[in-house]
């Protein structure tokens, strides 16, 4: 039979002998490597006060105590809590008065109200001001657990439902991983093979290339895919906020941290965490990371102890971060830390037989997000996207479908919606001289071919293909025009 939380009158002795038999029941959540969660006392009464905080210490939460409101708004100046259970009378300010207050500083916190005068107005009007629920006392500890575990089970569901809804719109607009060439094939029958675990993963290749669409999809398929995925561009926040942003902050620890802030490791416990050009991370801040990878715990900016952390971390970059380690930029050791699974993701120019799948998978999306009639995209166009080199990779290429799509002004997207660079004749043969058709068709098919089988990649059947003529049709053409391919 669990034990009552002892009267206030009770003697210290007294009120440790009835707790003892409570206080081994679970392992405390350092033990099991989980994130605790933080809960704030405020409570007059000092036996009682004590007393909590050891049933609820025994049971593995990270526990404040506060003997009034004013140490209790003190309090979280200093860190944010998960779980707040307020007495109704105190000195100063009275509960009432208080849990606006708190709702305003902790709006997604659980607020707990407790009193012994128990009545009807007095839960209404807690919850009219913010409060989860109301405990009269005195109570048992079994019901205060039973009320702080339904809270937590509450709130896991409603952040894993505003996960989902999130996750359900990305999906909506999203952009999927299309894939033909065999370098992207391999590419992911080894993200697929890496997805289960929680190694840590490497991203490498040119801006624009997709390495996030990669990122999320190894989080989707990891056993982690209910929990957070929270991305993070290292060079786009200055140095002097990322340590901030990563590992959180308390209150004045320093100009401008007027409150205390959870950091990205944080939000991101039990999913992902990734680390975009993670080649742009300072050198004093590579230490504090390759720690965290190293000891799984974090230490907020200005905190006295660290807290343990259960996060996947995917890396990604288009630096060289070896070229990088030797000119003393990037250490070596966060570099073998961050390398255990190495994926490199090719260039556009590299895959050619992926284009076509990804011009249509854009011309559809961007057709319909636009809502524009287009049936079609033109084979000159068609042509035209799969000669191109595509500096920009992949990014580029669905700015310029979502371009083309806007300016098409017909059925069809043509090569007159394209940009300029995309449409400058090819230098494989000069224009013929005169106005006989034959030779000039023979010139045209001719260069049409050179840029087919370029963007094949020599391949003659994918070639034929973007043609639309048979392969038969191809080879003959092929020594019709003397091409060597």
């Amino acid at each position: 039979m669990a034990c009552r939380i002892p009267d206030p009158q009770l003697s210290e002795s007294r009120v440790d002998t009835a707790l003892r038999p409570h206080l081994t029941h679970r392992p405390r959540a350092a033990d099991t490597g989980s994130v605790a969660t933080r809960l704030l006392i405020v409570e007059d009464d000092a036996g009682l006060r004590e007393s909590l905080q050891l049933v609820l210490e025994a049971e593995g939460y990270e526990v404040t105590c506060a003997p009034d409101a004013a140490a209790a708004l003190s309090a979280l100046d200093r860190a944010p809590f998960d779980v707040v259970l307020c007495d109704y009378r105190m000195p100063g300010m009275d509960g009432l008065e208080l849990l606006p207050h708190l709702a305003r500083r902790l709006p997604e916190s659980t607020l707990i109200m407790m009193s012994a005068h128990g009545t009807g107005d007095l839960a209404i009007a807690a919850m009219e001001r913010g409060a989860y629920d109301y405990l009269t006392k005195p109570f048992q500890p079994s019901e205060v657990l039973l009320v702080i575990r339904k809270a937590e089970q509450r709130e896991r569901q409603r952040r894993r439902s505003a996960l989902l809804e999130r996750e359900v719109q990305r999906a909506a607009s999203g952009r999927p991983i299309v894939a033909a060439s065999p370098p992207m094939i391999a590419l992911l029958e080894m993200m697929e093979r890496a997805a289960p675990y929680k190694s840590t993963v490497l991203l490498t290749g040119e801006s624009g290339t997709g390495k996030e669409v990669l990122a999320r999809a190894i989080h989707a398929q990891s056993p982690r895919r209910a929990e957070a995925f929270v991305a993070v561009n290292c060079g786009a926040i200055p140095e002097n906020l990322l340590e901030s942003e990563l590992f959180g902050h308390t209150k004045g620890a320093f100009t401008g941290a007027d409150r205390a802030r959870r950091g990205l490791f944080e939000e991101a416990h039990g999913g992902s965490l990734f680390l975009d050009e993670i080649g742009e991370l300072p050198l004093a801040l590579q230490v504090k990371l390759l720690r965290v990878l190293q000891e799984e715990e974090i230490r907020a900016v200005g905190a006295s102890k660290p807290r343990q952390v259960d996060v996947r971390v995917i890396a990604a970059t288009a630096r060289d971060l070896e070229a990088m380690i030797a000119a003393g930029t990037f250490r070596e050791d966060l570099f073998y830390r961050l390398n255990v699974v190495p994926l490199h993701v090719p260039a556009l120019r590299e895959r050619p037989l992926d284009v076509p799948l990804l011009v249509d998978h854009f011309f559809a999306r961007s057709r319909e997000s636009l809502g524009k009639p287009l049936r079609s995209i033109s084979d000159e166009a068609m042509a035209q996207l799969a000669a191109y080199r595509w500096p920009g990779n992949v990014r580029e290429l669905e700015n310029v479908i979502e371009r083309a799509v806007i300016l098409a002004d017909g059925d069809a997207i043509t090569a007159r919606e394209l940009p300029a660079n995309l449409c400058q004749p090819a230098p494989f043969e000069a224009e013929p001289s005169g106005y006989a058709l034959k030779p000039a068709r023979k010139g045209f098919e001719a260069r049409m071919i050179r840029r087919a089988l370029a963007a094949a990649d020599g391949n003659r059947t994918h070639a034929a293909r973007l043609l639309e003529i048979s392969h038969r049709a191809l080879l003959y053409k092929l020594k019709e025009y003397g091409i060597d391919d």
